[in-house]
């Protein structure tokens, strides 16, 4: 069995791609904008009020635009190993793994997570990586240059033929507990298993992009708009509401998480993000290795970090960050946290500047803000 791709066509500049749920959004206030070729909602009318909902209760968030990517047959599990940072091999079935694609000089790709699934699941392969929307196109074409024509493995781009919802906070499992025929809550972090959501077959992940708890739905495009429907009427009791891109982005700040074409990119590598837990590089082979190895005892290379800064302004992305007189790093994210109530950001510094403590200035359209390096995260979710 050869390497077979199937993958719909691109949208034009002109016509934005739609979600299932694209229609209900338009409707019900969605401020709809161009996020990677996707016509999403950045908010329904306050991105503070979207994003504590999630935190103290249910936000219920459209990801369908994220790409879900399918991998069936023998060589699934070979070809994946050698396509990303963690060891795939071995993987059991319902683990979900966080990791890189990365290039030959090392430099990151993308962020992905790679689910095993079984493979007899309706409608989903032996494994499922799910990548960042932006980066679609330029992962489906770098993994069809490393395929190995000896591979047994199909591929398939299932995006625009699912919907994926994700219920995030803390009042998320006893919404998923409600609406689901086996008990979520079971599901350990990172982990999935296929069962009914509201008579429909779906595959429940315990996953986020939020600092919270909570669980990811892919379910079929042609019943998605009736499974959103359904869990912000069963969730109303609980505070659900629906949130958009907007608090997406600060409830991950606030949480430390890095977002592709800010804190990752193909300049910058695992070590310098943080995410060296991500990288195993004994007794794997896999793109980039080589070049990694080299990377990661570079004494020089710039380092992540987080900053509380002072006032009430924010920093943005691109500003400069000073020290002695002189530029030591930029600022790759910054937001006013609604949850910590004062401005936070996320950027890269000289190793010399990255130790919790160290202080500095960020330039802000030639306003000297004051800021001190913390450790990260900015926000942990509270035990409840």
């Amino acid at each position: 069995m050869s390497l077979e791709l199937s993958m719909p066509e691109q949208v034009t500049s002109a016509a934005l791609a739609k979600t299932p749920l694209h229609g209900w959004h338009a409707e019900h206030g969605g401020r709809m904008v161009d996020f990677a070729g996707w016509s999403m909602p950045v908010h329904y009318g306050s991105i503070v009020e979207e994003h504590t909902a999630t935190r103290n209760a249910v936000g219920l968030f459209d990801v369908s635009h994220m790409a879900r990517f399918q991998f069936r047959g023998p060589g699934a599990e070979s070809l994946l190993d050698r396509l990303v940072t963690r060891r795939v091999r071995g993987m059991p079935v319902g683990r979900i793994c966080y990791a890189l694609a990365t290039n030959e000089s090392g430099g990151i790709l993308d962020d992905v997570l790679v689910y095993r699934v079984a493979g007899d699941s309706p409608g989903v392969g032996s494994f499922q990586l799910v990548v960042n929307a932006s980066n679609r196109g330029k992962i489906w074409s770098w993994i069809d240059a490393q395929r190995d024509a000896r591979d047994e493995v199909d591929i398939h781009d299932a995006t625009v033929e699912t919907a994926m919802i994700a219920v995030q906070g803390p009042g998320a499992g006893e919404l998923m507990r409600s609406v689901a025929a086996a008990d979520p809550v079971s599901l350990r972090y990172y982990s999935s298993a296929t069962f009914d959501v509201l008579g429909v077959r779906s595959l429940v992940s315990r996953t986020g992009y939020t600092g919270e708890d909570g669980w990811e739905v892919v379910v079929p495009a042609a019943v998605g708009l009736e499974i959103w429907v359904q869990l912000l009427d069963r969730g109303r009791s609980l505070g659900a509401r629906p949130a958009g891109l907007g608090c997406r982005d600060t409830l991950r700040l606030e949480a430390a998480m890095p977002l592709y074409g800010h804190e990752l990119s193909v300049e910058i590598d695992p070590f310098q993000a943080g995410l060296g837990f991500a990288v195993e590089l004994e007794d794997h082979a896999f793109v980039g290795r080589e070049a990694l190895e080299r990377r990661k005892q570079d004494p020089q290379a710039l380092r992540r970090v987080g900053w509380e800064i002072g006032g009430k302004r924010p920093s943005r992305e691109g500003s400069t960050v000073l020290a002695d007189g002189r530029q030591i790093g930029r600022v790759t994210s910054g937001t006013f946290a609604p949850t910590l109530g004062r401005p936070i950001a996320m950027g890269y510094v000289e190793p010399a500047f990255a130790a919790p403590g160290a202080e500095m200035t960020i330039d802000v359209r030639g306003h000297a803000l004051a800021a001190r390096v913390v450790k990260l995260p900015f926000y942990r979710r509270p035990t409840r």
